[in-house]
């Protein structure tokens, strides 16, 4: 099991209260969430599992700022996010959140090393340090022999892991996980959630998506939800 979230705090870390998001295509409004309520405390390792369609996706997206809410509060260390315009969500990812995806996300004509750097770029960080810290993630999951490989050069789980290293680059306090096992076999896919329990175990909030039962039970705490709305 993860660590259990560090109590004594009076504020929830993150606090979600009565969020919708609504799509329409067409003539149709797609309800993908429809009231959901939670809060998450600081060094929690919270799951969230469902079917496909249930709106996994869309409440992890809304909490990493990729998307806005179509009503309903998000609040993150006393910050209400819902409202941010896009330049400030642009910060506030930057600033707080690590993103892991089940497709990857790399750049096919950058080295591992070059990956990690990548969100770097746009900072001023210098080149000498962008490369020096990228080193460090490599090597801090296992990949620090592989840096001058490009990911066709790398296995599924090796290309995860430096997409995990990418999530660190700016020392996230939140990671947010959508189905990081989902394209990996069961031993890659073990690694990777050991890796997500010593972030974790470092004090980190984790916030993992998955369809997969045996994921979601390694998880502190877990939700369900159904039809964009928490059923359990």
């Amino acid at each position: 099991m993860a660590s259990s979230p560090n109590g004594g705090s009076a504020e929830p870390f993150i606090e979600v209260t009565d969020l919708h998001r609504h799509f329409r295509m067409g003539r149709e409004v797609v309800r993908a969430l429809n009231g959901v309520s939670l809060t998450v405390q600081k060094g929690e390792f919270l799951g969230i599992s469902g079917p496909s369609g249930s709106g996994k996706s869309t409440l992890l997206y809304l909490l990493g700022g990729l998307d806005r809410p179509t009503s309903g509060s998000i609040r993150v260390q006393g910050q209400e996010i819902s409202g941010l315009d896009e330049d400030e969500r642009a910060e506030y990812r930057r600033e707080k959140i690590g993103f892991i995806f089940q497709m990857f996300n790399l750049m096919p004509t950058l080295t591992a090393l070059e990956n990690v750097e990548f969100p770097m770029f746009f900072s001023t960080v210098p080149p000498r340090e962008r490369q020096q810290k990228s080193r460090q993630l490599l090597e801090l999951v296992g990949l620090g022999e592989r840096i001058d490989h490009r990911p066709t050069e790398l296995s599924g789980g090796q290309q995860q892991r430096v997409a995990i290293a990418r999530a660190l680059v700016n020392d996230p306090a939140i990671i947010l996980a959508d189905e990081p096992t989902g394209n990996l076999d069961s031993r890659a896919g073990g690694e990777v959630m050991e890796l997500l329990h010593e972030l974790n175990r470092q004090g980190r909030t984790v916030i993992i998506v998955s369809h997969d039962p045996a994921v979601i039970a390694q998880t502190s705490r877990s939700i369900h939800l159904h039809d964009g709305c928490i059923q359990r």
